[in-house]
């Protein structure tokens, strides 16, 4: 069961996100930084995901492209500012159909005797800018993707 607990306190420019894996963290940074693992958890259920490119290190950066049913195309870049294995990385991310609004995120996981506790805090430009992420339904789209990384994981540790 997951354990996702988003917390987006009014006033403030930023979310805090954090849920717990089943899994080493060594094995739940993988999943996040390797582009064909990342693929198969990242975005919504209804979406296909396709790796541009991801260069996971200090200066590099990435872009994710979100394909639907309809063959409408959501994309999301950023630049990588700091990548640790397996502590974590920081990030900016934006959503190309709004260019402009930039956030940083950094994300932290965690050894807890086996098991993963991922935090995620994204820090806005603005209260609007955090606003509006919340209200796009940012929280639904982020519990698609974790339920479907704890799978992924569930398959990895049968695997190795």
């Amino acid at each position: 069961m997951s354990d996702l607990e988003v917390i987006a306190e009014p006033g403030r420019q930023d979310i805090v996100m954090t849920r717990t894996f089943d899994a080493p963290r060594d094995v739940v940074y993988r999943a996040m930084s390797d582009p064909e693992l990342l693929t198969r958890w990242w975005g919504l259920d209804s979406t296909t995901t396709v790796i541009d490119r991801l260069d996971l290190r200090p200066g590099g950066s990435w872009r994710f492209v979100e394909k639907d049913r309809d063959g409408q195309e959501y994309a999301f870049h950023g630049v990588v500012h700091d990548a640790r294995e397996p502590e974590g990385f920081t990030q900016t991310f934006e959503f190309e159909g709004m260019p402009g609004h930039v956030l940083l995120e950094r994300h932290t996981l965690e050894e807890l005797e086996g098991r993963t506790l991922y935090t995620s805090l994204a820090v806005f430009q603005s209260v609007e800018d955090r606003d509006g992420m919340v209200a796009s339904g940012m929280e639904d789209g982020a519990r698609q993707s974790m339920d479907r990384l704890e799978e992924l994981l569930r398959t990895l540790r049968t695997q190795g």
